[in-house]
């Protein structure tokens, strides 16, 4: 090769290597959205609507969903921060797999903060405090009030040991001074048949689980864990309006790869996904669930699931919960 046709070629490769490059040529296959659940729950359901919106706004773009459960979402997740960081594996993470499983499991295989790069947050969404329809408890002032007077008798339904509902129902008896007694359930199917048959006295469930029960008259909802009410639940006030200032507990989900993934990748692939939330489709489907679009720069997200990541920690460690 002579020497002009040398130059020529190292300065290909050096622009192929350069991050825009590498944003401009991506995505060169199809991306797979591995989603560390079962398919039809709600980070499953997300993962979904999120990959047909993107094909919609984005055409060439194709993203796989790839359903990896396992360990409380970790198994999935594991398989992503160890996959090569070309921006072409992702994971539709939620605030379980990325700020309470860190502090619920003895060991992780994975480090949250430092093998996984966040990419850009998607949506939240409450809980919604929840009693059976002829339960006497008709507030959250007379749930309290019950709780404080029957020092632990009564029983909070949990859809798993760590989940959002579960700590959320710890930090809510944490503010409101009282302490109830905490039966896991695998799953929210079965936490909420109990319910409904008076085996347990309240429950923080998400609005995916339990909207159906509420509207058919099988549920009666106290409260939402927003700051805002929800638009499916016009009249359930919310527990910062009804005397716990401040108070606010979501699930959450955000798009994650690999470490190492060229930060030109990353923003690529935020500014799509804000394009395809930003849709009338995609924000009218997400309300129906009681959920909410979240948006943020790749910085931003990285700071809020740091933020939450301490947040949880203490949640989980003040709870006393653990996988085992």
């Amino acid at each position: 090769m002579n020497p002009i046709n040398r130059r020529r070629a190292v300065a290909a490769l050096a622009f192929a290597a350069s991050p825009a490059a590498l944003a401009q040529a991506f995505p060169s296959l199809p991306i797979r959205l591995v989603v560390p659940f079962t398919p039809g729950g709600g980070t499953d359901a997300v993962a979904r609507l999120i990959a047909e919106r993107i094909a919609m706004v984005m055409p060439g773009w194709t993203l796989v969903i790839d359903n990896r459960p396992g360990a409380g979402g970790n198994i999935g997740m594991d398989l992503v921060a160890k996959a090569r960081p070309d921006g072409l594996t992702l994971a539709m993470a939620q605030c379980s797999t990325l700020a309470i499983n860190p502090a619920l499991y003895p060991k992780m295989p994975f480090d949250t903060l430092k093998d996984l790069v966040p990419v850009a947050l998607v949506a939240s969404q409450p809980m919604v405090l929840v009693v059976r329809s002829d339960s006497p408890l008709k507030d959250t002032a007379a749930l309290v009030a019950t709780a404080r007077a029957r020092a632990g008798a009564m029983t909070q339904a949990l859809a798993g040991t760590g989940t959002v509902g579960h700590l959320a129902g710890e930090l809510f008896g944490q503010r409101a001074g009282f302490k109830s007694t905490s039966v896991p359930y695998k799953g929210a199917a079965p936490a909420l048949q109990d319910l409904v048959g008076g085996q347990t006295d309240f429950m923080f469930g998400t609005p995916q689980a339990v909207l159906g029960l509420i509207k058919g008259g099988k549920l009666r909802a106290l409260a939402v864990t927003s700051l805002r009410r929800l638009p499916v639940l016009p009249d359930v006030p919310t527990l910062d309006e009804s005397g716990w200032r401040g108070f606010e507990a979501s699930d959450w989900k955000a798009i994650v790869a690999p470490a190492g993934t060229p930060a030109a990748v990353v923003r690529q692939i935020n500014a799509v996904v804000d394009k395809a939330l930003g849709q009338p489709g995609t924000l009218g489907q997400l309300l129906a669930d009681g959920s909410a679009p979240m948006k943020g720069s790749p910085e931003q997200v990285a700071a809020f699931v740091k933020a939450e990541h301490a947040r949880w920690g203490a949640a989980v460690r003040a709870a006393g919960a653990t996988a085992n």
